[in-house]
């Protein structure tokens, strides 16, 4: 997907309420954004499935909802005060900055893509016989690659791991990579800048004053650990889920609702046994690549990506990237965070944080396999992977959001095909007998066609027509925003078709 294409996702979703600049009447807060009425019900929609099939779906997780503020010792503990930076390096020409692992990264993608293109053209010669191992082990040129690929992220990640930022300025230079603005690699030092948001509070204990908004939502589930621990009784291995906000205080804020200052993650920590951590981490792993592949998108536009620089507290780690209209990024991290944290807090509180064993008859710390995922950036690929334009058979065309019809802001669409005759009415009554369940749209306004072309460009997958026959027979046209099709029936089974086709539960039995 080009540039063009991606403002034009921008574009669409200001253009049918999905996500507004904040405070654009006064030109706006960079890297803040606002959800419109339909972006409110997709989000909303989101959180819920992802709640479902992780908490309604297991016995074994619960879910919280901690406070944003915490007490600033927990943020000395987890490693955030001393450790939670990004190097940051500018470009003098162009004055813009950049975080330098992700100009390294993107580097190192383009690398890929060289080998990508080398893997297409031998497929496309070799046909059926083609084995892409093989092929990728022996070719000189994208053996080359793939060494180019592991020399430069070794040499960053040993620069990272000794702090040695003169090395990472000197990579960036040697690769010959150049400011994506001006062309140049007129770069300035590169140096660490610390992410989280500062603030007060009137009286903190200890005297401290300065609170932090929250970088992560993870530190909420672990202070509260022992309390879900005891007092729903819960036994290992057991989890605990949360959606919520969180703040970065990001220099390098861009790429729309990708990478923002105020985001919101869906978070689960599952605490395990010492030494079942891996088998559990690659358990995690594969449930939630199901679910993502559960909505129905390509399943070439998800792929693992290993870690090459583990964070302090993890022994394994693997995102879940997703292909964005500007390529694969993170969407999902699943981390072994070993027992990190709790023995952190433990240490800094003073309070222990075991668990006793009665199969072991001992207690120990549990070790964490942790899912996030940004819901920001959920509904980020939902929306740049839906939006269409579609060429019909009479050489029209038709912008089209294929949402997943179980997500949809509003599922049905009740149109009176004209605005007398007691049409308006009767669609009134379609209506009240559908809302209770479901997310309703009423719309009147503009000739049929058009109407049905306003709800697809919104993503809703059913649209129900009333007409003069209905007013007869009781009888509706339903069209479906997928394939257009239109089908006619019963007032009476309205409901149940409409449950059928945009079922959570449904979705849940994919899984």
């Amino acid at each position: 997907m080009s540039d063009d294409q991606f403002k034009n996702v921008i574009a669409h979703a200001k253009e049918y309420g999905f996500i507004f600049q904040s405070s654009e009447i006064y030109d706006g807060l960079s890297a803040v954004y606002d959800y419109g009425q339909n972006g409110a019900l997709l989000k909303n929609n989101i959180k819920a499935y992802w709640w479902g099939a992780m908490v309604q779906m297991h016995e074994n997780i619960v879910g919280i909802d901690s406070a944003i503020f915490m007490h600033p010792t927990t943020w000395k503990a987890s490693g955030h005060v001393d450790a939670f930076n990004d190097p940051l390096i500018d470009n003098k020409d162009s004055k813009k900055r950049y975080r330098a692992d992700v100009l390294i990264e993107d580097h190192v993608e383009k690398i890929r893509q060289k080998i990508e293109k080398e893997v297409a053209k031998a497929a496309k010669r070799f046909g059926e016989s083609f084995e892409r191992e093989q092929f990728e082990s022996t070719n000189p040129r994208v053996v080359g690659y793939h060494e180019k690929i592991r020399s430069v992220m070794d040499r960053f990640v040993k620069s990272m791991e000794a702090e040695d930022l003169a090395d990472v300025k000197q990579l960036i230079e040697d690769e010959q990579i150049k400011c994506p603005v001006s062309g140049s690699m007129n770069w300035t030092d590169v140096r660490q800048f610390n992410l989280m948001f500062g603030t007060q509070m009137g009286s903190v204990a200890e005297g401290a004053s300065t609170l932090y908004l929250r970088p992560e939502t993870a530190q909420g589930i672990f202070l509260n650990y022992l309390n879900v621990q005891k007092t729903g009784r819960m036994k290992i291995p057991f989890g605990i889920a949360q959606i919520g906000k969180a703040f970065r205080n990001e220099i390098v804020a861009r790429q729309f609702i990708f990478r923002m200052r105020e985001f919101e993650q869906m978070e689960m920590q599952f605490f395990v046994r010492p030494g079942t951590e891996m088998e559990w981490y690659e358990k995690w792993k594969e449930k939630r690549l199901a679910w993502h592949n559960s909505l129905g998108f390509d399943s070439s536009n998800y792929r693992f990506h290993d870690h090459e620089k583990l964070a302090h507290y993890a022994n394994a780690a693997a995102d879940i990237e997703f292909k964005f209209p500007f390529g694969f990024k993170e969407l999902e991290g699943i981390h072994s965070r070993t027992d990190f944290d709790l023995k952190q807090h433990e240490e800094f509180s003073g309070k222990k944080l075991q668990y006793f064993d009665p199969e072991l008859g001992e207690n120990y710390v549990p070790y964490v396999v942790e899912t996030s995922i940004g819901l920001d950036r959920m509904f980020l690929a939902i929306l740049s992977n839906s939006l269409q334009t579609e060429q019909l058979e009479d050489g029209s065309s038709r912008t089209v959001m294929n949402i997943p019809a179980f997500l949809a802001p509003y599922k049905v669409a009740v149109l009176p095909l004209l605005k007398k005759d007691g049409l308006p009415e009767k669609a009134r009554d379609v209506v009240n007998a559908l809302k209770f369940d479901h997310m309703v749209q009423y719309d009147e306004k503009d000739a049929i066609g058009k109407r049905y072309r306003r709800q697809d460009a919104a993503g809703t997958p059913l649209c129900v027509t009333v007409d003069h026959q209905t007013l007869e027979d009781h009888t509706l046209t339903v069209r479906f925003r997928d394939t257009m099709k239109q089908i006619r029936i019963p007032m009476d089974e309205l409901n149940e078709l409409v449950a059928q086709k945009v079922s959570l539960s449904a979705q849940f039995s994919k899984l």
